[in-house]
């Protein structure tokens, strides 16, 4: 059994869509960063950098409990644990923890930022909106090329699509429109169209509510930055 403790966003999703791939029992615990309840110093034994999602595994290596933070981490434990999704041949097994990488050190904090400031910045700094807008621009036809004779970003689907797909689905809050790649929109739609991610999509909603200054103060304020 997996106790998940997650939330609704990019992150949170790619690890959804990976337990319900392998059909591991886990049971989810709602993690609402907006209200604060990721410094709650019990989620905080799990997640020391205070960010969903991490997990609880009641039969980890060994026996007993292991608990992961940081999503990427926490699907390749995931697939090595069920020996699904990601290789064991050498070189097949770099190309997907390549693209991952990708995603958890290009695709998320660019796109990630590229949200923050088109959608959440109390105050609208043309810069900041240019400048990961434009990196959006340059992620995109990366992607759209590499995919143009690839099914998938690393031979068979993998934990590398499940990484990147969360973030793609936020491309209208990128200043992107899937039109204008045509390869990176089939591998969408057909990831779209797996029954573990539209199971998932039912949890998810694209609207992240009011951002009220109790929520500002939590996700990039004062509560955010309070050493504890």
């Amino acid at each position: 059994m997996i106790d998940l403790y997650s939330w609704a966003t990019p992150n949170g999703q790619k690890v959804h869509i990976m337990l319900e791939e392998t059909g591991i029992a886990y049971t989810i615990h709602w993690v609402d960063i907006g209200k604060g309840e990721q410094f709650d110093p019990e989620f905080l034994k799990i997640s020391p950098n205070n960010k969903i999602p991490a997990l609880v595994d009641h039969d980890g290596p060994g026996g007993g409990l292991f608990s992961v933070f940081e999503s990427g981490a926490i699907l390749i434990y995931l697939a090595e644990k069920t020996g699904r999704f990601l290789p064991k041949e050498p070189r097949r097994r770099s190309e997907v923890l390549q693209w991952l990488m990708f995603q958890m050190g290009t695709v998320g904090p660019m796109l990630g930022q590229a949200h923050h400031f088109r959608a959440y910045a109390r105050e609208k700094i043309p810069y900041a909106i240019q400048r990961y807008t434009n990196e959006a621009g340059r992620i995109y036809p990366l992607l759209d090329k590499h995919l143009a004779d690839h099914d998938y970003l690393a031979g068979d689907y993998s934990i590398a699509d499940m990484a990147v797909f969360p973030w793609i689905r936020l491309h209208g809050r990128q200043g992107q429109d899937l039109a204008d790649y045509p390869n990176l929109n089939r591998w969408f739609e057909t990831i779209g169209q797996r029954p573990a991610v539209m199971k998932d999509m039912e949890k998810l909603r694209d609207d992240p509510g009011q951002i009220d200054d109790e929520k500002w103060a939590n996700l990039w304020g004062s509560e955010q930055y309070k050493r504890r």
